[in-house]
């Protein structure tokens, strides 16, 4: 498995790593994916997104795990979890694009036409206040519906798929639905399929399918089903640029030193000033989530200075070796 975002990268120098430190993302032990490993859970309905972490901290015994994107207590579906370390890199998933399926009912049977005429008012750039039971303060405020569209209509009962920005809600939508075509709609039942690049289709964990696979590695010593349910934290950071610096810039890292230009080995192309990037060791394990003070031409000329600040750490500290190596300065 390679992972997209360290593919057709520019290189700014060359160095090799040190295998004795860290570890190939690919190749992580079943502790240390516990420790460095994201979980795409198909949340049940009925339980708080809050109940659901609580639950699979005792399943798998771990002391820190965290969600992207709360989900209600009758909502099912996509509930990314990050477990351990891997908590830290969850948050660039929240501004990603949601998708939704919801089943709802409007009170009289629109024509077909009048129907799509509002689908197609509601799909764009819409304003929405918060309902009164939300944890955000109720001010009106603009959020896009990328795709709007009826899967199946049985009389007054609709089928609908939504794909919209983070902070969405559905169940506002269909209440708008409503109230635009005259005698109201009422949102029945919710699932969440996407949660930015995480889709429903690229196959979900229960916390049942959970509990069973941790207790055969428990109990049995056989992790492959544990394994196939834990993925690498770096795939939470597919959709960002990345970064890839040497053995010897990644301790400083950890420790809070800011990137400078001679740890830096590849960059992303089209690196813009400003830019979230991924950085990254040479063995593909996620290090920090860092913003571009520099663009990628700049990088690339630079023998000095800073080229990122470091925005979230990621790696534990002592992972690799204390020690800085610094690239001779052009002729």
């Amino acid at each position: 498995m390679t992972l997209k975002q360290l593919e057709n990268l520019i290189e700014v120098d060359q160095d090799i790593t040190d295998d004795a430190y860290g570890t190939y993302y690919d190749k992580r032990t079943i502790e240390q994916l516990l420790n460095y490993g994201i979980i795409i859970l198909d949340k049940p309905p009925g339980p708080t997104s809050h109940e659901t972490v609580a639950w699979t901290k005792r399943i798998l015994k771990l002391p820190k795990i965290g969600h992207s994107g709360t989900l209600d207590p009758q909502v099912s579906g996509v509930l990314p979890l990050g477990l351990g370390e891997a908590t830290k890199a969850l948050g660039v998933l929240l501004f990603g694009p949601k998708e939704y399926h919801a089943l709802g009912r409007v009170h009289s049977l629109p024509s077909k036409e009048k129907l799509h005429e509002v689908i197609e008012l509601l799909t764009g750039e819409i304003y929405q206040k918060p309902p009164q039971r939300s944890a955000v303060v109720r001010q009106t405020r603009t959020r896009t519906i990328y795709e709007f569209e009826v899967l199946e209509q049985k009389e007054r009962l609709l089928l609908t798929r939504v794909l919209c920005e983070a902070g969405t809600y559905i169940r506002k939508l269909y209440y708008d639905l409503g109230e635009i075509l005259g005698p109201g709609a009422t949102m029945i039942e919710l699932r969440r399929t996407r949660v930015d690049q995480f889709r429903e289709t690229d196959g979900l964990v229960t916390l049942h399918e959970l509990a069973n696979a941790f207790a055969l590695w428990e109990e049995k010593k056989d992790d492959s089903k544990l394994k196939s349910m834990i993925k690498p934290v770096e795939l939470a950071l597919s959709e960002l640029k990345s970064v890839i610096i040497r053995d010897s810039a990644v301790d400083a890292m950890c420790h809070g030193a800011q990137l400078a230009i001679p740890g830096i080995l590849k960059i992303s192309p089209n690196l813009k000033k400003g830019d979230i990037v991924g950085i990254y060791t040479q063995k593909g394990e996620a290090v920090a989530l860092a913003e571009s003070t520099m663009d990628e031409e700049e990088i690339r000329d630079a023998t000095k200075g800073y080229a990122f600040e470091t925005k979230r750490i990621i790696m534990a500290p002592n992972t690799y070796p204390k020690k800085w190596r610094t690239k001779p300065s052009k002729e």
